[in-house]
């Protein structure tokens, strides 16, 4: 076993050579995590190996992105919890996966790069290794040999090798999963697949034939609505677009343009994602999130022709019983329409409100385009001025026969079905107030109750003004319109019923550096996925990390990637199985959530340079447990609890399980889903303050004044409370943490302040709290003068025994649902009865204490356990199991009431009958004051409960 640290060296005068103190538990901290380390604590066997046997449980993190800046107090609260989970359960003799990570690409390393010069790389490695140290200090059951990072190598490697099983993939509807492409190749080849125009597979040119196969994969490149910010020089999720329109990294301007772009084709798992939710153990809050950004709805996609037009406008409307009160149209500002709709001039009697002040059509359309772009998706929707203008064309109402306007307005968004709608004023308030600004006439559909003041009506009603010669639908409930009037659009040709979804494909493409290259290259015809045996595709160093930037004004400007500008990787040639031929290489690359979708299976198979994961690591760690089915459902597999914050609810969530899905429809995996159980933790937040012009303040330089004012440099400052954060300046690292009061008493606190699933306040100040208690369980059972232990072994007593089962039986019920404040609150209060009866302690009681603190703080756990004579670590001993003996009361407390207000409590048998009780209630001497001589009126013995008297 390791050597004593505990030792006498450097102590100070004034307090006792073995006081648990910060420098103590410093000391102590480094030896057992120095230990854990040489001894591969917690090295979880794979399958096969000693210990498989055993009940497997895998428990992950979200992994962190590794600042510069390092971990603050907020990031550990989930990291400690699983930590303290996974310790439990191997004390209970499960094989545990606890792994650790990092998602390492991204922006800040690449702006840092910009700004410095300096290789991304460099500066995410040193990040990483901070972390890695920040980590290993709070003393984390992490298995180290499955750590992986995004931008190694061989971890982005597997990443291509991903998205090239998902390009060269397409989703077969009548089988419900993906299929490789070269199966629909075939079926192409063979004919019994059709070409879209009927021709023969063997009548259309190699690139027609490309084009075909191209249009079915699940990786694809779209022109698609993005956001362009020229003065950034790339593309911008919908995140770092701010409400008025603007990046949120240097304020430029930014537009809604197409732009071709690689495509995931997500849309076509929408059902399997929404339906398998049933299967997973989730927060309903998460899944009610995904379901709503899935958004299935049921409707009909009905064609409007365009007057003097040959392709009709498709709406899709989750109101087709509306249709006779549609008495105009919207196409959003990025439709591909509206450029061949405008007419030269403006039609004769063309309502000049219509009209935007512009001479013609095409000046009006092309002056509000531009304005739209430069708003944000969130301000399209939110904002309650409905501008637009007309187009000059009309459209035919398929039911009315009547000429419709169609204009375009930006409160319409290509992001949700065709990017038109059929407007409805009496129906829709959206569509009202446009029609009010526009003078647009409207016209009532569904009858609105009695009393109805006006006003756009969107409750049910029986149907009204709704026939013409071939169909009526008045009189009709709703559900009975729609069925009917979809029925009528399809005898007439002119739509259909049709499932809808919110849900668009994935924009899957970014012109950064610092991201995973595609293994892709072009030739003539369109993107080739690169052969395995060519992966990594690595990233060429380059001598500009920023992509080419604009003035921000420039909305036409095309973008181009850093990767572009080297020339001697971006032209390659390269023998792709028909001789060597010259390609361009794809200079995008992908977005940082490429590697967020899969790392947790990479855990599981780190140092696999054949596959990307052993099926046999696979199905052993992930694989579906017909005991662990959800009640009726059959159980998808997965991790087995999932922990981090709930901002990661859709996105990640989504894209994983996508990701997840195809993997499994092409057989390379066993589970269905990637996260079994998923558990939201709650937040770190912390005072903030801000001076006089609202500027955030270094909140560890707040001074605090004798009336509970606030100064800063002298000035009064405001106090806030918020998310700890750098934005906020009110960060707390845990590295101050463990210096000044040691890791055990920093995860003790963090633990102990509240549910894990809760948001709580941070408070230096109150660390202490929990550091005392470790010293308590510390003066309990080590002599602070000599270092020895005080516990003895002799036979417990009852009156001490009874306490202490009490305690195994609550936390044992505790840590495993995650109820670590209260776990924690039942061993002060165990610890608080040994205090109070005073040493010696007895092994029984001392160990069982110590094995049920080593969750929590393991580090003084494991140094107590060797103090008490065992030799090996107790990362493996058995938790205590409660004696039931112990669990039966003896005694019960009545509280005593007099008319309804406490006055005393009597303790008797737990078996006291209620004439005893009754008895010794009427006896205790408060009450016989309270009655003063006076007979009570009734007395009420409530079993176990309360004793009432009534005067």
């Amino acid at each position: 076993m390791s050597t004593e640290t505990t030792t006498a060296t450097d102590q100070r005068a004034d307090r006792p050579a073995f006081r648990y103190d910060a420098e103590m538990a410093g000391r102590i901290e480094r030896k057992w995590q120095d230990f854990w380390e040489s001894h591969e604590t917690f090295h979880a066997p794979d399958p096969g190996e000693p210990g498989s046997e055993k009940p497997k449980v895998y428990l992950m993190d979200m992994f962190p992105y590794p600042s510069g800046s390092g971990l603050h107090v907020g990031h550990p609260l989930g990291f400690i919890g699983t930590d303290v989970l996974g310790r439990y359960l191997r004390m209970n003799g499960r094989n545990v996966l606890h792994p650790m990570g990092f998602d390492a690409f991204g922006l800040p390393a690449e702006q840092y790069a910009v700004q410095t010069g300096t290789h991304p790389r460099t500066t995410t490695e040193a990040n990483i290794a901070r972390y890695r140290q920040q980590l290993r200090q709070l003393g984390l059951g992490h298995d180290p040999r499955r750590s992986v990072s995004t931008t190694d190598i061989g971890f982005y490697r597997w990443t291509q090798w991903i998205f090239r099983e998902i390009f060269e993939s397409w989703y077969d509807t009548e089988a419900g999963r993906a299929r490789p492409i070269a199966e629909l190749r075939a079926a192409l080849e063979d004919g019994s697949r059709p070409t879209p125009d009927g021709r023969a597979w063997a009548e259309l040119s190699e690139g027609e034939r490309r084009a075909v196969v191209d249009g079915h994969r699940l990786a694809y490149i779209s022109e698609a609505p993005v956001n362009w910010c020229p003065g950034l020089g790339t593309v911008l999720a919908n995140e770092e677009v701010t409400a008025d329109g603007r990046s949120e990294r240097g304020n430029f301007p930014v537009f809604r343009r197409n732009l071709k772009q690689w495509m995931m084709r997500i849309t076509a798992y929408a059902d399997r994602l929404a339906d398998d939710l049933d299967r997973v153990d989730w927060p309903e809050s998460v899944k009610a999130m995904q379901r709503n950004w899935i958004g299935r709805s049921e409707g009909a996609r009905v064609r409007f022709p365009v007057v003097g037009g040959d392709t009709p406008i498709e709406v899709f409307t989750t109101r087709p019983d509306t249709l006779f009160g549609a008495t105009y149209m919207v196409l959003a500002p990025e439709h591909p329409l509206v450029g061949s709709l405008v007419p030269e001039q403006w039609p004769e009697g063309t309502d000049t409100r219509w009209t935007g002040g512009a001479a013609t059509p095409a000046g009006a359309v092309e002056a509000y385009r531009a304005e739209a772009a430069r708003k944000s998706e969130l301000d399209r929707q939110e904002n309650r001025d409905k501008t637009g203008v007309f187009t000059g064309a009309y459209a035919t109402n398929p039911v009315t026969g009547s000429p419709v306007p169609v204009f375009v307005a930006d409160y319409v968004l290509m992001g949700y079905g065709t990017g038109a709608i059929m407007a409805v004023p009496a129906e829709d308030a959206r569509d009202w107030d446009f029609a009010a600004a526009f003078g647009l006439p409207h016209v009532r559909t569904v009858q609105p109750p009695s009393g109805w003041e006006g006003g756009a009506y969107t409750g049910d009603g029986p149907t009204i003004n709704s026939a013409n010669d071939d169909i009526s639908l008045d009189g009709l409930g709703v559900d009975e319109a729609k069925r009917a009037i979809i029925d009528w659009l399809a005898s007439k040709g002119a739509g259909e019923g049709v499932v809808q979804y919110k849900l668009r494909d994935w924009l899957f493409s970014r012109q950064r550096y610092w991201g995973e290259p595609f293994p892709v290259v072009w030739d003539e015809h369109g993107p080739i996925a690169l052969p395995a045996e060519q992966l990594p595709v690595v990233l060429p160093d380059v001598d500009d990390y920023a992509p080419k930037t604009y003035e921000p004004d420039d909305a036409d400007s095309e973008p181009e990637p850093p990767l572009s500008r080297a020339a001697e990787w971006v032209e390659v040639e390269l023998d792709l199985g028909d001789g060597p031929k010259r390609y361009r290489r794809e200079t995008n690359t992908m977005p940082q959530w490429a590697g967020s979708c899969w790392y947790y299976l990479r855990y599981l198979d780190p140092e696999n340079s054949e596959r990307f994961v052993s099926a046999e690591a696979e199905a052993y760690w992930l694989g579906p447990d017909p005991a662990k089915a959800r009640p009726g459902t059959t159980d998808p597999g997965g991790v087995d609890l999932y922990v981090g914050g709930v901002e990661h609810a859709v996105l990640h969530l989504l894209y994983s399980r996508f990701w997840h899905k195809v993997l499994f429809d092409l057989g390379h995996v066993s589970s269905e889903e990637p996260f079994r159980t998923l558990f939201n933790q709650g937040y770190i937040q912390a005072w903030a303050y801000t001076d006089a012009r609202g500027t955030y303040v270094p909140a560890e330089e707040v001074v605090e004044d004798d009336q509970g004012g606030f100064t800063w440099n002298g000035g009064p400052v405001t106090r806030e409370y918020g998310k700890m954060g750098k934005s906020l300046k009110n960060v707390v690292t845990p590295d101050e943490m463990c210096d000044r009061y040691g890791a055990d008493t920093f995860r003790l606190y963090e633990m102990y302040t509240g549910p894990m699933d809760a948001s709580r306040p941070w408070s230096t100040r109150d660390v202490v709290g929990p550091q005392r208690f470790l010293q308590r369980v510390w003066r309990n059972l080590v002599d602070e003068t000599t270092g020895e232990t005080t516990v003895v072994d002799a036979a417990p007593a009852e009156e001490i025994l009874r306490p202490l089962h009490k305690a195994i039986a609550g936390v044992r019920a505790d840590y495993p649902a995650l109820h670590y404040n209260t776990a924690a609150a039942k061993l002060i209060e165990l610890n608080n009865a040994l205090t109070k009866r005073g040493t010696p302690v007895e092994r029984e009681v001392a160990e069982s204490l110590v094995l049920m603190l080593a969750p929590l703080a393991p580090h003084i756990a494991e140094e107590l356990w060797e103090k008490l004579g065992h030799d090996a670590t107790l990362a493996y001993a058995t938790f205590p199991q409660a004696d039931e003996r112990y669990l039966v009361a003896d005694t019960v407390e009545y509280p005593i009431q007099v008319n309804g207000k406490v006055r005393s409590r009597v303790t008797v048998a737990a078996d006291a009958g209620q004439d005893d009780i009754r008895a010794a209630a009427l006896a205790d001497e408060k009450i016989v004051a309270a009655l003063d001589g006076a007979a009570p009126k009734k007395v009420i013995v409530v079993p176990g409960r309360l004793v009432n008297v009534v005067r």
